[in-house]
Formats: C-alpha cells, sequence, structure tokens
C-alpha cells in the first residue's frame, strides 16, 4: 500500500494495515508481538491487494482465452503484479511484504487460499498454461510455478526496495521489470527436464 496515491486521508483501518505491511515488509512477518494479531493483519494485507491485482488480471486473462502462445499466460501471471506495484507510486512495500511471507510457508499457504478466493482468473490463467505444455508433468508443472512465484517477489522487492531507497536498479522501469520476467519464466517454463527419482511434496506455488 501507498498512501502517496490516495485521493484522501486514509482511515484508521487503513492507516493500520499500512503500518502492519510497512513493519512486516522492513523487519519480518512475526515482527508483531501477537501471532494471532500478525496472523490477522497478513490476511487482511493480502486480500486487499489480491482484489486489485486480480482486477488488473481478470482483463488480461479473457484477452488471452483460447491462446496456445505461453507467453501470454506468463504476462498473465507478471504483469498484474508489476503494474499493480507501479500504480501504487513510491514508497511501497508490498513487494518485499511477499518476500518476508514467502520465509513462512504455513502462513504463506493460508494467503494462497485468499488469493484464491479473491480470483476468478486465476484458475483459467493455469489452464492456459497447462494446454500450451501438454508433455509437462504435474510434478514439474508444480516446481515451475514455485519458481515462477519466486522469480516475480524477488525481482519485484529487488526493485522496489531500490525505489525506495534511492539507489539504481538493473530495470529503468516497472514495464522493463515485467518484460525480463516474462522472458525468463517463459523459458523456464519451456526448459528440458531432467529426469530424476522424488519424493514428497513441497509448498503450494500459486502466483498472487
Amino acid at each position: 500500500m501507498a498512501r502517496s496515491t490516495r485521493q484522501s486521508e486514509p482511515d484508521d483501518a487503513e492507516s493500520s494495515l499500512c503500518t502492519a505491511e510497512l513493519l512486516f515488509a522492513e523487519h519480518g512477518i512475526h515482527s508483531a508481538s501477537d501471532p494471532s494479531t500478525t496472523a490477522e493483519l497478513v490476511l487482511a494485507i493480502t486480500g486487499v491487494h489480491a482484489r486489485q491485482i486480480e482486477q488488473r488480471r481478470a482483463p488480461m486473462v479473457a484477452e488471452a482465452a483460447g491462446s496456445t502462445e505461453l507467453r501470454d499466460w506468463v504476462a498473465c501471471l507478471v504483469r498484474p503484479v508489476t503494474e499493480h506495484l507501479e500504480a501504487l507510486g513510491n514508497p511501497t512495500w508490498y513487494a518485499r511484504f511477499c518476500a518476508q511471507l514467502l520465509k513462512d510457508p504455513a502462513l504463506h499457504d493460508t494467503t494462497v487460499d485468499v488469493s484464491v478466493t479473491s480470483s476468478a482468473s486465476l484458475r483459467p490463467l493455469l489452464q492456459g498454461l497447462e494446454l500450451c505444455l501438454p508433455d509437462l508433468s504435474a510434478r514439474a508443472h508444480f516446481e515451475r510455478a514455485s519458481m515462477a512465484r519466486y522469480l516475480i517477489v524477488q525481482v519485484c522487492a529487488e526493485r522496489e526496495s531500490a525505489l525506495s531507497e534511492g539507489t539504481s536498479t538493473l530495470w529503468s522501469s516497472w514495464d522493463a521489470a515485467a518484460a525480463g520476467l516474462v522472458d525468463g519464466i517463459t523459458g523456464l517454463w519451456q526448459a528440458p527436464i531432467t529426469r530424476v527419482s522424488t519424493g514428497g511434496s513441497g509448498p503450494r506455488a500459486i502466483i498472487h
């Protein structure tokens, strides 16, 4: 959240979420003293951003419907997030908040449910990815979705941090960051598969 883009002064609830988001982004998810309050705040912050990102994702997914071009669907993963961050203005803390959240798998899984509930377009997006890669196993899809999530979160967090601190960044704009992510993630999903024996299951890999 970024107060600089608001048309009016935030109310108490919104101000509390902004303060919590900043705290979590800069000091970690468990920097608050009350674990139950932490979980409530994390879910509230996630819900606000997920709904706003969905407003950007839904028309992109609708436009991509029927496409067999992998890049079209990867763009639906990446660009709603980068466009949302750009629209928030500077400074923002959401990308760094997400990066901190990755360090807590249990809480992260809970926020996945919030994102799925807030997004009618997420399922057709993932189905579009699967249809573009019919020979990729479910396990490989899962692994690459997880890698894609980490790339999106970390690249966005790095750029957000640099903008906040007034330091240089690899990407001249959020659009440039999005283009690089789309290129890289498209290549990641199309990479050859090394067949190895695996066991167990990892964290759920849903892109907010």
